[in-house]
């Protein structure tokens, strides 16, 4: 099967090299060209100078891109989608609000392709793996074009019903719940300074303890080895959490513990930190209450 993969970030990286494993003939576009070199020479092929090369006569097309308007972009790239093959399935991967992925598929499915809503969730290293979680909806012939990609990117591959949009309001569900966690732990941790408490003792606790979170779990590692190099970017959440600001404003449903974690993430972003690691929210927060976090070891 012929598979594309545009945008080779943090995500899309792994998971294009997780179809090379399986056997896939990947092609792919990133617009940083020393990406797609390294791409190229970690797996023996040669990649396009192109999107619209990428996808020429491909299968299954995967857009790994930051949001709803770059993905927009890239479909109504000119030729782009005619120059799939027949019946192509295009993937999105992209946070976006349900309704924008209803208006992509529409699109799409006008010119003769397949939308899979698709986002997903897990990180760069269980996308470098094979095991991210694809939170997936769309028509059961979108689906089937797409299924062998979809398991070979994935350990928990979540088919959620027949209409785009649906993998995405899922996809918030989760975002509102990761944006406030991280916050949270952020917060948790400099409090934990601020008690005067060995703060890598908190963390070997507070794993063992109710108090955890997947979250926390990943991320204050960050915090304990002052590494604040992005795995997730603060600027991911300022979107995703303000998407949901915006879905709880039309839907006149309170989500006022997201818009507060929303809050410190603007405010970390304000202060400099907006592509440094989400993690960074406890910079913020040790900022404001004069404390010293740990420093990055350059030895």
């Amino acid at each position: 099967m012929r598979t594309a993969v545009i945008g080779l970030g943090s995500m899309g990286y792994g998971m294009a090299g997780s179809l090379v494993r399986a056997g896939l003939a990947v092609s792919g576009f990133d617009m940083r060209a020393e990406t797609t070199a390294r791409f190229a020479a970690q797996h023996g092929t040669v990649l396009p100078a192109s999107a619209l090369d990428a996808v020429r006569g491909a299968e299954v097309v995967i857009a790994v891109v930051v949001n709803a308007d770059q993905t927009e972009s890239l479909l109504a790239s000119d030729g782009l989608l005619a120059a799939t093959a027949p019946g192509a399935a295009i993937v999105s991967c992209a946070t976006m609000a349900p309704e924008r992925a209803r208006a992509l598929a529409a699109k799409v499915e006008a010119a003769g392709r397949l939308y899979v809503d698709a986002p997903i969730s897990g990180g760069a290293v269980r996308a470098a793996d094979g095991a991210l979680t694809i939170l997936a909806s769309g028509s059961p012939a979108a689906i089937e074009k797409a299924r062998p990609a979809l398991d070979a990117m994935s350990a928990k591959l979540y088919l959620l019903g027949d209409e785009a949009g649906t993998g995405a309001a899922f996809k918030i569900v989760n975002q509102l719940l990761a944006g406030v966690h991280i916050a949270a732990a952020c917060e948790a941790i400099t409090f934990a300074k601020r008690l005067g408490l060995d703060i890598a003792k908190v963390y070997e606790v507070i794993t063992q303890s109710a108090g955890n979170s997947w979250m926390f779990e990943n991320r204050i590692p960050h915090v304990l080895d002052g590494d604040y190099s992005p795995r997730s970017a603060v600027e991911i959440f300022t979107k995703d959490l303000g998407i949901i600001a915006d879905i709880s404003r039309s839907e006149k449903f309170a989500t006022p513990v997201a818009s507060s974690a929303l809050q410190m993430f603007l405010m970390t972003a304000s202060a400099g930190m907006a592509k440094d690691d989400d993690a960074s929210v406890a910079r913020l927060y040790a900022s404001l209450a004069g404390l010293d976090l740990p420093a990055k070891d350059v030895s």
